[in-house]
C-alpha cells in the first residue's frame, strides 16, 4: 500500500490559486481539497435557506451569505466553504478582496453522505475556533432533521436536534426561526 505525498501548500498560495481557479476547493492544513458538486437535493435546501434568512433579516444588521464565501479560521491553515454563513455588523476580511471573511456568527452546512462525518467532527472543532461564531447547523439531505448547536457564555456547546415539517428551529445568535417545511420545499 502506497501513501500519496502532499506537497505543502502556504495559505497564501491556496489564495492566490483559489482566486484563479475554475473550481472550488478547501484548504487544511497545507493540502488542497477539491469540492464536488452538490445533489439537487442539496442545492435546494440552500436556496430555501438563504431565501428563509435573508427575508428575516432584511430590516437587521446582518446578511445570509451563499457558498461562494470562504471562511478562514483563526489559525489561517484552514479555509472552509459553509453552505450558508451569516455575518452581523461589519463583516472582516482577510485582505481587501472581501472573498475569505473572517467573522461568521452562524455557520450551516447541508450533509451529504461523503461530508457528514468531517462537518460533524474535524470541521466543527474547527469553526469552534471562530469567536465571533455563536452557531452551527447541520441539515440532513436524508431525513427532516436540524442538528444545531450554540455556543454558551461559558464557550460550551449545547445540542439540539430537530425532527419534522412541521417543527421550527429558534436561531438565538440572529433572533430568527426556521421553519423545516420552509427549508425542505421542494425536496421530496
Amino acid at each position: 500500500m502506497s501513501v500519496q505525498q502532499h506537497t505543502y501548500i502556504t495559505p497564501e498560495e491556496y489564495l492566490s490559486f483559489e482566486r484563479q481557479a475554475a473550481y472550488k476547493s478547501e484548504y487544511i492544513d497545507g493540502v488542497i481539497y477539491a469540492m464536488s458538486g452538490a445533489s439537487l437535493t442539496h442545492n435546494t435546501i440552500v436556496s430555501n435557506l438563504i431565501i428563509e434568512l435573508g427575508t428575516q433579516l432584511k430590516d437587521k444588521p446582518c446578511r445570509a451569505l451563499p457558498s461562494d464565501m470562504k471562511v478562514r479560521l483563526p489559525d489561517s491553515r484552514k479555509f472552509f466553504y459553509p453552505d450558508v454563513s451569516v455575518v452581523c455588523g461589519e463583516p472582516q476580511f482577510h485582505d481587501d478582496r472581501s472573498d475569505v471573511l473572517l467573522n461568521p456568527i452562524l455557520v450551516i452546512e447541508v450533509l451529504s453522505e461523503s461530508t457528514a462525518a468531517f462537518d460533524r467532527g474535524e470541521k466543527f472543532q474547527a469553526y469552534q475556533l471562530v469567536e465571533s461564531l455563536q452557531e452551527y447547523l447541520l441539515i440532513s439531505q436524508d431525513k427532516h432533521l436540524i442538528e444545531q448547536y450554540v455556543r454558551q457564555s461559558t464557550g460550551s456547546w449545547t445540542y439540539t436536534a430537530t425532527v419534522g415539517l412541521e417543527s421550527l428551529v429558534t436561531l438565538p445568535s440572529i433572533a430568527c426561526t426556521l421553519s423545516l417545511k420552509a427549508v425542505y420545499d421542494k425536496t421530496d
